[in-house]
């Protein structure tokens, strides 16, 4: 299928070939048939990516800073290395989309296959979006029409958060598409509205709406044409709804507010504010977030676990629902908006003037056929040319576009799998790999695959594991291998039932660090003490990663590295664990923790993962104390010998081992020979692991059983 796919690191804006996207559970597929281009959104985005590097920069100067923090902990080749990596990756274009529903998930009941549906998908003749994202569309509503559901659901947002009443008077700054449909909706609401506007044309469509308009390009001055226009009171409330890096937007806004005024902001603008202004006028001023409740929240949008409409009466799904039953009923005219209508195939007719004077939306016609849409949530498997000894790479997201590809190489990989397809694509593409899948099946039931390696998300990664050694595919799977003990316990009965099975290797590539296999030889098989603070660095609280369904929290997602290097270095297992976690409410997801682990041979291990440090700090560091002896490893930068006879230090750029795992793993899968890591210890590790939860939940100490 076709997708508008843009470039941010050389500014491309292309129609690229991409599979059809998995249908995720709770998920619907559409046969797109129409989609809208906003003038103003995209055309912040395409500006951004055709920018040079240094224009970048001053767009994003909280960037610069994690930059050179970063440039300050890790080195600037890795840094460097990190930006171009995230300016490489393809971001998919558009989000007002209506069309024709193809596939229904698991745990949709309420569409249907044919159904007409308005959502946020993307530009692309097939769309995957979770049933929130997606609202039916009425029968006398147009698919013209109904593309512009989503945007018009940003401005309906920002006028539920300015709450106003019959009579006010609205200012609506900017009247660009989310301008003048948030305008038109103010007048639905029965207020008085004034738009602001530079543009002519667009003055024009206002005012035959029934809107006062204000250009200040001809000589106007805003604050003053709103005080005349209410008797000198000001605005009873202003939706700033324009683009611009000033903070005089703002500034204006609150001159033009009577007291105890409202300001809401649903475009983007500078945010100095001015004290005075909000002070003496106690003016309140709030953040429009897109569509409107649900928008970000991975329970509400990806695992579909509505909002119950007594409490929160306007989700952003029953937004869409409140704009496409006002157009139903005649009442909110879209069809002024229109600029014009173009194939996909002439897509460049519009990118390559985007935003220009008169332009406000422009919408993207569909061919009404396209090759077979697939009946089934994954495609049914395609013949393809035999290579011999091939691999498969589940999952292409940061790790395998930043570390697995580059250390790991192309060489034998024929299939790459993605969700989307869109980022499997450009990889494909980057690296030479012969094909981009959605389905995953596709390679595990190619007879000449024989090493998967998985990288998704960490819920998938036991089950994907399991059933990729039932097809007798070898398998590397990125940490952690589960994140539930019944899911460990699943592939323990395998291997046990199975001693002939294929090989399985976890992502604990740290042990093959240079500097921590230097450090191991130095410092022998003595029994010793272990200190390894982990400057871990903040995460979102919304991220997948604390989800404990998802993600399995932090500790159990990422501090199964360091109990493997305390399990390398010592030349032990894990006799014992106790977990210390920090804040007042200790969770499983927490993600700043104290691990304590007693080993086998009596050495000890202990492990601060902390969250909140300073990314200007080294991320990690290890210090060994043993024999009169101390090693202290800084970011696998640096080795320092303190009472060390013949050593004092070594030093290499940052390598953390990846390379030599994956050229281990590469060795083992051609030649045989030994795994990477020993399968015994892959599961003690990984049993350790998961004994973090049980720790925290315990507020004890868990004995693990003896490795045999």
């Amino acid at each position: 299928m076709k997708q508008l796919i843009q470039n941010l690191k050389n500014g491309q804006t292309l129609l690229d070939e991409v599979p059809v996207p998995r249908l995720p559970d709770g998920s619907v597929l559409v046969q797109s048939r129409v989609s809208l281009v906003s003038a103003g959104t995209e055309k912040m985005l395409v500006e951004f990516s055709r920018a040079s590097l240094l224009e970048k920069a001053r767009l994003q100067p909280e960037k610069v800073k994690m930059v050179w923090e970063k440039i300050r902990s890790d080195g600037f080749l890795p840094t460097l290395e990190a930006v171009f990596s995230r300016l490489d990756q393809p971001l998919p274009l558009g989000y007002c989309n209506a069309g024709i529903v193809r596939a229904v998930g698991r745990d949709v009941h309420d569409l249907r296959v044919g159904d007409r549906v308005a959502s946020n998908g993307p530009h692309a003749e097939m769309v995957a979006v979770p049933r929130h994202l997606a609202a039916r569309i009425p029968d006398t509503v147009t698919d013209e029409e109904a593309a512009f559901t989503a945007i018009a659901s940003i401005g309906l947002q920002s006028i539920r958060l300015l709450g106003p009443t019959l009579g006010e008077t609205i200012v609506v700054t900017g009247l660009g598409l989310v301008g003048l449909l948030t305008a038109e909706l103010l007048l639905l609401n029965g207020c008085r509205v004034i738009g602001i506007d530079p543009d002519v044309s667009r003055l024009d469509i206002a005012a035959a709406k029934g809107i006062i308009t204000c250009n200040p390009a001809e000589g106007n001055d805003p604050v003053r044409f709103v005080a005349d226009a209410t008797a000198q009171a000001g605005a009873d409330g202003v939706i700033i709804a324009a683009s611009s890096r000033s903070d005089e937007l703002l500034s204006q806004a609150a001159r033009m507010s009577r007291k105890r005024g409202r300001i809401i902001l649903s475009g983007v603008t500078g945010l100095q504010l001015n004290r005075a202004d909000f002070y003496e006028k106690e003016l309140t001023f709030q953040v429009s977030c897109s569509y409107g409740p649900g928008r970000y929240d991975d329970s509400y949008e990806q695992q579909g676990k509505d909002y119950p409409q007594g409490f929160v009466r306007w989700t952003e799904n029953r937004n869409f629902q409140a704009v496409l039953q006002l157009m139903a009923d005649g009442r909110l005219d879209v069809k002024p908006l229109i600029s014009g209508r173009f194939p996909l195939h002439d897509y460049q007719k519009i990118y390559g003037s985007i935003g220009a004077p008169g332009t406000l939306a422009s919408l993207l016609i569909y061919p009404e056929s396209m090759d077979p849409v697939p009946a089934a949530p994954y495609p049914k498997a395609r013949k393809i040319p035999a290579v011999p000894g091939a691999i498969g790479i589940i999952g292409a997201g940061h790790f395998t576009k930043r570390t697995l590809l580059p250390a790991f190489g192309n060489t034998g990989v024929k299939y790459i799998a993605s969700a989307s397809g869109i980022s499997g694509n450009a990889l494909a593409r980057k690296y030479g790999i012969p094909h981009s899948v959605t389905d995953y099946g596709e390679l595990l039931s190619d007879p000449e695959v024989s090493l998967v390696m998985i990288t998704t998300r960490h819920h998938l990664h036991s089950s994907l594991a399991l059933e990729a050694l039932r097809h007798g595919k070898h398998v590397f799977v990125e940490k952690p291998l589960a994140i539930f003990d019944e899911e460990l316990d699943s592939l323990q009965r395998f291997f046990a039932d199975h001693p002939e099975a294929p090989s399985l290797t976890v992502g604990f590539n740290r042990r093959f660090a240079p500097l921590v296999r230097r450090l191991k030889s130095l410092a022998g098989t003595a029994t010793m003490n272990l200190v390894i603070t982990v400057n871990a660095g903040f995460v979102p609280k919304d991220s997948w990663l604390h989800d404990r369904s998802v993600g399995g929290g932090r500790l159990i997602g990422e501090a199964c590295h360091f109990i493997d290097l305390a399990v390398f270095l010592t030349g032990s297992c894990v006799a014992g664990l106790h977990v210390t976690p920090a804040g007042p409410q200790p969770c499983e997801t927490t993600d700043s923790a104290h691990i304590l682990l007693r080993m086998e041979n009596g050495s000890t291990a202990a492990i601060s993962y902390l969250a909140d440090g300073s990314k200007a700090y080294a991320k990690e560091r290890i210090e060994v104390y043993s024999q009169g002896r101390t090693f202290v490893l800084d970011n696998f930068r640096k080795l320092t010998g303190y009472g060390v006879p013949g050593f004092s230090s070594a030093s290499s750029v940052q390598d953390k081992g990846h390379k030599e795992q994956f050229r281990r793993v590469r060795s083992a899968w051609q030649e045989g020979g030994d795994p990477p890591v020993p399968l015994a210890e892959i599961f003690h590790v990984s049993r350790a692991t998961l004994a973090i939860a049980g720790s925290i939940r315990q507020r004890s100490w868990i004995d693990l059983a003896p490795q045999r």
